[in-house]
């Protein structure tokens, strides 16, 4: 009973302790003066409206792109498929810092790629493109993982019978692996979006940070908590908000895929 209430107070001082800031930030943000002054900041206005175009636009580019990608490595066999399964879930782990400079090494003008694309009229560097690209770099493996995880869940018995009634390989993805992994897909782009709208690292390396063009709201707190503190803790409580109901959304969708099985 003892060890039990020593592993409980350890516990809870455990949670006070990562809990605080969250809750002070909260709390500082109930001030009234705070409250009433982040309507007034139009800057707050733009970093918002940026960010949710752009992580919008990256969460599209995730779905297109990462869910054919997630497939063929939950499906298919080939050598060499573990190396390059790390090395797409790389940016995970990867420093942002070293998200952005592997970035602007690949699209930056003086690269081979970047020069090219410069030259037929698509600069990327320093631009809301480069904060998509960066968005997407650092948060698709959130989603390919996840989708990963729902294509090896399905048996492949049922695809097989599908195949025997005569479907092809389009109709069997379409009606029965995309349907029976859609859970898996959606706990994938909720939690990528959340990791895009609250990039950073990479975004200031690659994109820079340009008021209205590259300026999302994490580069915003950044910018601005020195001088306006008020418009920083509500774009950072914000930016909490988000993450809270991206992680509650993921974990009912995940109880409900529990209590199916």
């Amino acid at each position: 009973m003892k060890r039990r209430y020593g592993l409980a107070a350890v516990a809870l001082f455990a949670y006070g302790l990562f809990a605080l800031p969250i809750v002070t930030l909260i709390i500082r943000a109930m001030n009234m003066s705070t409250w009433q002054n982040i309507p007034q900041s139009d800057v707050v206005i733009e970093a918002i409206w940026l960010s949710l175009w752009t992580s919008g636009i990256s969460l599209l580019i995730m779905l297109i792109l990462g869910t054919p990608l997630a497939y063929v490595f939950a499906r298919w066999q080939f050598r060499g498929k573990w190396f390059a399964n790390i090395l797409i879930e790389l940016p995970i782990v990867m420093p942002p810092a070293i998200a952005g400079l592997a970035l602007l090494l690949t699209f930056g003008r003086r690269t081979l790629l970047g020069g090219f694309l410069a030259d037929i009229g698509i600069p990327i560097t320093f631009t809301s493109l480069a904060v998509i690209i960066a968005q997407s770099f650092v948060a698709s493996p959130f989603f390919i993982r996840a989708a990963q995880l729902g294509f090896k869940s399905i048996p492949d018995e049922l695809e097989d019978a599908a195949r025997v009634d005569g479907a092809s390989n389009w109709q069997v993805f379409l009606r029965i692996t995309l349907p029976l992994s859609s859970r898996a897909l959606a706990v994938g782009l909720i939690l990528a979006w959340a990791r895009a709208i609250g990039e950073f690292g990479a975004t200031i390396l690659f994109a820079g940070n340009l008021r209205g063009t590259t300026q999302t709201m994490p580069l915003l707190v950044y910018s601005i908590f020195e001088r306006d503190i008020d418009a920083a803790i509500w774009t950072g409580l914000l930016l909490i908000a988000i993450a809270f109901v991206a992680l509650l959304l993921s974990q009912l969708l995940a109880q409900k895929d529990e209590k199916k099985a």
